[in-house]
């Protein structure tokens, strides 16, 4: 069997957790990594299950040009992916900054990356408010912010950190697996008029099965419950369902998920698949493993609305959340992808209406407007009504709702560009990686980083396998 070398990058090994050199590979349309640790052997995983895909992902991705590398001065410590605060080698910023605000869980998920459950323990309140203010310090500044944990619903006090938070960034996130939106109604309102601007709900299928595998407990009328409160709780609620993807337990719902998402598409801004990382609690267990490919192969084939090439790397985003306020979503191609459905055109039934969903780029030309993004960037300005106007489909020419919010990406308001998701679905999916597909070039890239009590900045991936595990 023929085989190609990729490119050539540093891993971790999963055993010490030394920094190892390693391989990208293609062998029959997957590309995988390897590796060679001098006292642990030599190990394998795959690394993209669609070498066609990530080929394509490539080209894209160039066209935004977004990487933009810092001087690799050494830190005089262990390097990376140990020195991170964020260290001189890092290339991104951050766009989300997240805080877990708890140890604590109410569910002991066999899934979870953190670990989390038991006691645990809550940092104190003040320390939380300094972590915030030293992540609003950050320049460039953050788009937004995320609270998690353990579960964030834990905290008595998390309507009052998400009104502090609110104060200063303008996009204000809580992870949840759901269970005290489901007991109250009134609990979703005060968060909501606290400055919630979403929820991320844990949501790994339809049914009862997904959940008592990954969650180890029936979860679906509490998801059902939680979905439905939340939807009432005032002028714009919004959720975004997190499904934890697993090879063999609920892959074959991913179709049925994104149909979900849409029929609720009032309160469901969007739907962001994230395939297991084998770290935490999960074992390692190559028939689970799951790539970013598959999920989007599994959407062409289980939807007949969307496929495989709809997608983009998840820097097309910086497109339709900078004029937030934060900095472009550089992170490398391989992390994520993304779409957005178009879930009603007409503006009616907002999903509930039985109509197919159709992604945006039936729409608009996505590659015309990134090249034009791009040209933008390196200029120092924003998107223009000529740009979006170049850019545009005789479908959203014939849709003027759509398309009046379509030009709100030529705004600098985050209210504007908000306006603009909520008349659209996000389907995205976000591998985080674990010891066994650890790719150093991927970290460096990070877009989306831990803040620490101690002022340190950690990039996820390093932050999930390395750090949560020192402190």
């Amino acid at each position: 069997m023929s085989t190609e070398i990729i490119k050539r990058t540093l891993s971790l090994c999963p055993t010490c957790l030394s920094v190892v050199s390693a391989e990208l590979y293609e062998s029959d349309n997957i590309i995988y990594i390897r590796k060679k640790c001098e006292e642990h052997g030599e190990f394998e995983d795959i690394y993209w299950a669609d070498a066609e895909l990530y080929k394509l992902f490539e080209t894209r991705d160039a066209i935004l040009g977004l990487q933009h590398p810092r001087a690799a001065t050494e830190s005089g410590g262990r390097g990376c992916p140990f020195d991170c605060g964020l260290c001189s080698r890092h290339e991104s910023a951050t766009v989300l900054a997240i805080i877990d605000v708890t140890e604590r869980c109410n569910l002991g998920c066999p899934t979870c990356f953190a670990a989390a459950g038991g006691g645990g323990k809550d940092p104190d309140i003040e320390e939380i408010k300094a972590t915030i203010d030293g992540l609003s310090r950050l320049r460039p500044k953050p788009a937004g912010i995320q609270f998690s944990g353990g579960e964030p619903t834990l905290r008595d006090d998390l309507v009052e950190l998400v009104a502090y938070a609110k104060r200063r960034f303008k996009h204000v996130e809580v992870n949840t697996n759901g269970l005290r939106l489901a007991e109250s109604p009134e609990y979703c309102r005060e968060l909501e008029a606290a400055g919630l601007s979403v929820f991320y709900l844990q949501f790994d299928g339809i049914g009862s099965e997904p959940y008592r595998a990954l969650r180890g407990k029936d979860l679906w009328e509490i998801k059902k419950r939680a979905i439905e409160n939340h939807r009432h709780a005032g002028e714009r609620p919004a959720i975004v369902l997190v499904p934890t993807v697993v090879r063999g337990v609920n892959d074959h719902q991913i179709g049925e998920i994104i149909r979900f998402a849409a029929a609720n598409a009032d309160v469901v801004r969007g739907v962001n698949f994230q395939p297991v990382s084998l770290c935490g609690r999960n074992p390692f267990d190559i028939r689970r493993r799951i790539t970013i490919p598959d999920v989007l192969r599994a959407a062409e084939r289980q939807t007949s609305f969307l496929r495989a090439d709809d997608f983009f790397p998840a820097s097309v985003m910086s497109i339709f959340v900078t004029q937030w306020g934060g900095p472009p979503v550089s992170c490398h191609f391989c992390c994520g992808a993304v779409t957005y459905l178009v879930v009603d055109s007409g503006g009616g039934g907002r999903g509930r209406d039985g109509k197919k969903p159709v992604p945006i780029t039936r729409f608009l030309s996505v590659e015309r407007l990134a090249k034009a993004y791009a040209r933008r960037l390196r200029r120092g300005r924003e998107l223009s009504t000529l740009d979006i106007l170049r850019s545009v489909r005789l479908r959203l020419l014939l849709s003027p709702g759509l398309m009046f919010s379509a030009l709100k990406l030529t705004s600098e308001k985050y209210e504007d560009v908000s306006d603009l998701h909520f008349k659209l679905l996000l389907v995205g999916a976000m591998h985080f990686m674990d010891a066994f597909n650890f790719d150093l070039e991927r970290v460096r890239r990070c877009v989306i980083h831990y803040g620490l009590p101690d002022g340190r900045v950690v990039p996820f991936c390093a932050y999930n396998n390395i750090h949560r595990w020192s402190r």
